[in-house]
C-alpha cells in the first residue's frame, strides 16, 4: 500500500470514501523511496496512472498519481498489488533450456548459447519446410513498440505470414463491428463524456471486476441523475445498483439489439436527422428488425417485454447517452454481429459525435488498443493499414526498405496457427506475452498440439504453463523494467517509463527479437538502440494512415498526460472524441465524420444465430466465463501476488440455488461441470446474481481447474474470436474432492 504525507481525512475530503479506498491508501510510515517514477499499471487496459516508489534499483511500492487525469490516483487491487511480482522468486533470471532430467523441467544455460540454438532451429526448420513453417504469437500487453517490431520481425527477418496475438481473443469483434460501422477503430469517446450523460447503457461488461476505475465514472452519471441499464447474464456488481437490469441469456445480444431498435422505429424515437445526413444503410437494417417483436425478443432473449419496452423507451428519449459493451457481448461466434446491433441502436439515436454522447468498446488487455493498430495482427500492417491492399503495401514496404513481393500476404489466426500446429504444416514457434494452454478454448486440444512442434522458443519474464512445452525460454522484461507507449481504454497514448533494470541475465524483449534477428543474418532494420528510436519509425509508419501516430512525441505525451490518436502533425492537440463536426480526418477529407470516402457511417444488418452449441437435454445448462477483481488473463502473474491469491484463491463453479437445490449442492460442495469436451471439479459458490439456466466459472486458473477445458473453439466468422461465452454443459455433485493432476504452480 502506498504511504502520503496526508491524513487520511484530508484524502477522504478532497475525494470522497469510495475513491480513498479505492486508492489504497494507508497512514503508515514505510521505506523512504530513493526516487518515485511516474508510469502507469501493468494489467488491464484503462493503464491507470501510478507512482512506482524505488529503492536500491528495486520496486518497494507505489503513491497514487493524483495528476493522472483518467484514474486520479485511484487503483484497483491489482494495481495497489503489481508491484510485488518484481521480486518473486519465480522471476526468470537466465535463459533455459528444457531437460527432463533437471529439477523442474529445465536447466539454466548462457544467453548466447540460447540464442544461437534459437537462431539454428529457425534456419532449419525454414531451409526444410519453407518460411510460413515458423509461426509467431504475440501479446496485446506488449508496449506499442514492441508490438510493431514483432510485426516488422516476422515478415521482414522471418519472412513469414504466420502471425498473430492474443487480442484475438479479446478486442477483435470489437474492431471489425467498428471498422463496418465507422471505418475506425477506436473507442468513440473520453470517460469525460460518460458522468454527464442522461443514460448509460452497458452491455456485457463486469466493469467494476474488470474495469473498476471505470466504475467511478458510472457512479459519476448516476450521482448526476443518469439512470443506467445493465445487460448480463449475471447480476454483476455493477449491476446491483442498476435502474434497470436486463438478465439476458447468453449469446443472444443481437436480438435483444434488434427488439430495442424495432420499438425505436414503432414508436419514431430516432433522430431522422442524423440518419439522413450522415448515415447510409438504415432502411434495409428497418426492414430486418421488422420480425423482432416485443414478444419473439423476450422468448429468444430471456427477458420479459415490460423491461424490454422500458430499456427502449429510455434508450430512445434521452437526450444524451454512452453506450459501453465488452467480451459479454463480443466472447461469441457472431460477437461481430452483436456488435453492430449495438452501434445500430446509436446510429439510429444520432447521439455519437458530440459532448455527453458517446460509445466505446472496454479495452481488456494492458495495450489492447495500442497493440491491434501497428501490425502484429496477421492481417495488418502499422497504421491500421491492411495487408492486402497495394498501397498500404507499398507505403510500409518502403519504409521497412523491402520490396513489396518479399513481404508475405495475409496469415492465419492465433487458434488457426495451433490447428496448423497440430496438422504439422507449422514446425516451429516464437511466443512473446501470450499463454495459450490456459487462455485458448478447448485448451486439452492446444496442449497436445504444443508437444508436435519441431522447436518452441518462448520470452517471458516467468515461467508459465505454455512455457512449460518450450525448448528455450528467454528471459523478458516485466513492464517498469522498459520504456516505451501504450493506448489505453480511451485511445490515448500515454507513457511507459523504466523504474528499475533488468535483474541477472534478463533483458528488454526488444533487445532479444533484435539479438535473434541479428543471429540469423537477418538483422537489417533491427539495429534500434532504444524504445524511442521505434516509436519514432512507428510515427513515420503510421503517416496517413487511420491510426495516426505521426504527430505524436515522448515529450507530448507527458506534457498533455497523453495523446489522443489520430494525431497528424507535432501542433496538432490530438482527438479525443471522434467524429465531431469538422475534426480532421483522412479518409473522408471534410466530406463528413466517419471514415469512408463519403464520410457517413454505416448502418449493418446484424443477424441473430444462437450460439454454436446451444443447450439440449445431454446438456442443459449454458456456462460462461470471466474474470474476477483480484486476477488477470491467464494469471501468470497475478497467481503470483499473495494478497491477490489470498482474495481469490481458487476458481469456483456460480450457480443459481434453484439449480443447487436441483442437485443437493450447497456452497463449498465439490461440483463436477462436463462439457462435449472436458470436465473439471470445482467448489461450488451458490448466488442469487445468475440466470438458473446459466453457471459461472472464472477462467485464470490452469490445468484441472482451467475453464478453457471446457470452452468450445468455434469462432465468430469474421473476427475469428472464439466462443468463450457460450457452451453447453452439465454439472452434478462430486462424490469426494478432485485428485487433481500433477501441474506447475506458482509459490506464493
Amino acid at each position: 500500500m502506498a504511504t502520503l504525507p496526508v491524513d487520511r481525512r484530508s484524502i477522504v475530503e478532497q475525494f470522497g470514501p469510495h475513491r480513498a479506498e479505492m486508492s489504497g491508501i494507508r497512514l503508515d510510515p514505510g521505506v523512504e523511496p530513493d526516487r518515485l517514477v511516474k508510469t502507469h499499471c501493468c494489467f488491464c487496459g484503462q493503464q491507470c496512472g501510478i507512482q512506482l516508489k524505488v529503492k536500491d534499483d528495486q520496486v518497494i511500492g507505489f503513491e497514487p498519481w493524483l495528476e493522472f487525469p483518467f484514474n486520479r490516483g485511484m487503483l484497483c487491487p491489482k494495481g495497489v498489488k503489481r508491484y510485488l511480482q518484481a521480486s518473486h522468486p519465480d522471476r526468470l533470471l537466465h535463459a533455459m533450456q528444457r531437460d527432463p532430467s533437471a529439477p523442474g523441467g529445465f536447466r539454466a544455460m548462457e544467453y548466447d548459447a540460447a540464442i544461437t540454438r534459437v537462431a539454428d532451429a529457425i534456419r532449419r526448420i525454414q531451409s526444410e519446410h519453407g518460411p510460413d513453417a515458423f509461426a509467431v504469437l504475440t501479446g496485446a500487453s506488449l508496449t506499442t513498440e514492441k508490438a510493431y517490431l514483432m510485426g516488422k520481425f516476422a515478415r521482414v527477418a522471418l519472412r513469414t505470414a504466420n502471425i498473430d496475438y492474443n487480442g484475438r481473443l479479446c478486442m477483435v469483434s470489437a474492431a471489425a463491428g467498428n471498422k463496418k460501422a465507422f471505418g475506425i477503430d477506436r473507442a468513440a469517446n473520453p470517460w469525460s463524456d460518460i458522468p454527464r450523460a442522461e443514460l448509460v447503457w452497458i452491455s456485457g461488461a463486469n466493469v467494476a471486476e474488470c474495469a473498476p476505475i471505470t466504475t467511478d465514472y458510472v457512479w459519476q452519471a448516476r450521482e448526476n441523475g443518469a439512470r443506467i441499464i445493465v445487460v448480463d447474464p449475471r447480476i454483476t456488481p455493477i449491476a446491483r445498483t442498476c435502474d434497470l437490469f436486463l438478465p439476458v441469456k447468453p449469446g443472444r445480444d443481437a436480438a435483444l439489439f434488434a427488439g430495442v431498435l424495432h420499438l425505436m422505429i414503432e414508436h419514431d424515437w430516432l433522430d431522422h436527422d442524423f440518419i439522413e445526413k450522415h448515415t447510409v444503410g438504415f432502411d434495409a437494417v428497418a426492414q430486418s428488425v421488422n420480425e423482432w417483436t416485443p414478444a419473439r425478443t423476450a422468448e429468444v432473449t430471456g427477458i420479459t417485454e415490460s423491461s424490454l419496452r422500458r430499456a427502449a423507451e429510455w434508450w430512445g428519449t434521452a437526450q444524451t447517452s454512452f453506450l459501453l459493451h465488452a467480451r459479454g457481448i463480443e466472447h461469441h461466434a457472431h460477437g461481430v454481429q452483436n456488435v453492430l446491433g449495438a452501434i445500430n441502436i446509436v446510429l439510429a439515436s444520432g447521439r455519437i459525435g458530440r459532448d455527453n454522447c458517446g460509445y466505446a468498446t472496454i479495452t481488456g488487455q494492458g495495450n489492447g488498443q495500442g497493440g491491434r493498430e501497428h501490425g502484429q495482427k496477421c492481417d495488418q500492417l502499422p497504421g491500421a493499414r491492411d495487408i492486402v491492399n497495394p498501397e498500404h503495401r507499398a507505403h510500409i514496404c518502403k519504409i521497412w526498405g523491402i520490396e513489396e513481393r518479399d513481404l508475405p500476404q495475409a496469415g492465419v489466426d492465433a487458434y488457426e496457427i495451433v490447428r496448423k500446429i497440430d496438422r504439422g504444416e507449422i514446425r516451429g514457434l516464437l511466443s512473446i506475452c501470450f499463454n495459450p494452454k490456459v487462455s485458448l478454448p478447448d485448451n486439452n486440444f492446444v496442449t497436445r498440439a504444443l508437444e508436435k512442434l519441431d522447436f518452441y522458443v518462448a520470452i517471458d519474464f516467468f515461467l508459465n504453463e505454455t512455457s512449460q512445452h518450450a525448448d528455450i525460454v528467454l528471459p523478458g522484461s516485466l513492464h517498469e523494467e522498459d520504456e516505451g507507449t501504450v493506448t489505453q481504454i480511451e485511445g490515448r497514448v500515454i507513457k511507459i517509463n523504466k523504474a528499475v533494470a533488468c535483474p541477472g541475465e534478463a533483458r528488454q524483449d526488444w533487445l532479444i527479437i533484435q539479438d535473434i534477428a541479428a543471429a540469423i543474418g537477418r538483422d537489417r532494420g533491427f539495429t534500434f538502440s532504444s524504445p524511442r528510436e521505434i516509436f519514432d519509425e512507428l510515427r513515420v509508419a503510421s503517416k496517413g494512415g487511420v491510426a495516426d501516430y505521426s504527430g505524436i512525441t515522448y515529450e507530448k505525451i507527458e506534457r498533455q498526460f497523453g495523446v489522443f490518436w489520430p494525431c497528424p502533425s507535432e501542433d496538432h492537440p490530438g482527438t479525443p472524441r471522434l467524429f465531431e463536426p469538422g475534426s480532421w480526418n483522412p479518409v473522408a477529407r471534410g466530406a463528413g465524420p466517419f471514415y469512408f470516402p463519403d464520410g457517413k457511417a454505416r448502418f449493418n444488418v446484424a443477424e441473430y444465430r444462437p450460439p454454436v452449441e446451444d443447450t439440449d437435454e445431454h446438456y442443459p445448462l449454458m456456462l460462461t466465463t470471466g474474470r474476477v477483481v483480484s486476477q488477470f488473463l491467464s494469471g501468470t502473474q497475478t497467481r503470483r501476488i499473495g494478497p491477490l491469491v489470498e482474495q481469490y484463491p481458487e476458481p469456483r463453479i456460480e450457480l443459481h440455488p434453484r439449480l443447487a437445490d436441483q442437485h443437493g449442492i450447497a456452497t463449498g460442495d465439490w461440483v463436477t461441470v462436463e462439457s462435449r469436451r472436458g470436465d473439471s471439479t470445482l467448489r461450488a459458490l451458490v448466488v442469487t446474481t445468475i440466470r438458473p439456466d446459466t453457471v459461472f466459472i472464472p477462467y485464470h486458473w490452469a490445468g484441472r481447474r482451467s475453464a478453457n477445458q471446457l470452452t468450445i473453439s468455434a469462432q465468430d466468422p469474421i473476427s475469428k474470436i472464439p466462443e468463450y461465452k457460450a457452451c453447453a454443459v452439465r454439472i452434478r455433485k462430486a462424490d469426494e474432492p478432485p485428485d487433481w493432476e500433477s501441474q506447475f504452480e506458482p509459490q506464493q
